[in-house]
């Protein structure tokens, strides 16, 4: 099994990331995983990709330009190996994963837009953009949409997140269900419905791989770690 995991060149530290030991914990060998820094290539097959959060996505590939006092800070280099590597997997229906950052190139990739920044353009009373070194805290709650992925590995209709960011979904991508929303209404969870011809992908604005311990955290990283499995032996999801 191999899965490809984007980050940004200052979190490639492998002894230091939260994305490898969640993926770890969820019983990933650390020779499977394959760090993707900003600019490698997409080569060779994955049986899983996980999108991790990072710079903000470019808003030129949503038909926008950058906001000017939005603190809008961006990659092309990042940007370019996060798409190609959604895009490789969307194609060859691997199952994706996408975090923070991760859940935004998912939505702009199937042709969704982006708030910018929250504060400027839907100012709230919701904390949403805490600083790393808080990346434990829990900020706020988000719904969660009965019947969907993230409903059945979540257990519960309400879960306690922490928050990272300062842009958003603003329109979602067509054929993207939205599977949970915070309690001012930013979107906090999409995927791709079971029913739905497509990969396994699930998405959440929130960072779950610093929960360690959390349950609903440690099982949305088992189910995904689960489907590239499922992936690895030849099937085409986790239905099959």
């Amino acid at each position: 099994m191999r899965i490809a995991l984007t980050l940004d060149a200052d979190a490639t530290k492998r002894e230091e990331n939260d994305y490898i030991r969640a993926l770890v914990r969820a019983g990933v060998r650390e020779d499977e995983i394959v760090v993707l820094p900003p600019g490698s290539p997409v080569e060779g097959e994955f049986d899983g990709v996980l999108l991790g959060g990072g710079v903000d996505v470019d808003p030129s590939r949503y038909g926008r330009t950058i906001l000017p006092d939005a603190g809008v800070e961006v990659d092309p280099a990042r940007d370019e190996t996060d798409f190609t590597a959604f895009d490789k997997a969307w194609r060859e229906e691997t199952p994706i994963l996408g975090i923070c950052r991760g859940l935004q190139v998912v939505n702009v990739a199937l042709g969704g837009t982006l708030v910018q920044d929250i504060p400027r353009e839907r100012p709230s009373e919701i904390v949403h953009q805490r600083t790393k070194k808080e990346k434990t805290r829990r900020d706020h709650t988000v719904g969660v949409v009965g019947g969907t992925r993230l409903h059945e590995i979540a257990a519960t209709r309400e879960i306690s997140v922490n928050s990272r960011h300062h842009q958003a979904i603003e329109k979602p991508a067509p054929g993207l269900a939205v599977s949970a929303t915070a309690p001012d209404g930013t979107i906090e969870g999409i995927e791709v419905p079971a029913e739905t011809k497509g990969p396994w992908l699930v998405a959440v604005q929130w960072h779950p791989e610093n929960l360690a311990g959390d349950p609903v955290s440690e099982r949305l990283f088992a189910e995904f770690v689960r489907a590239a499995r499922l992936r690895a032996s030849g099937r085409k999801g986790p239905q099959a």
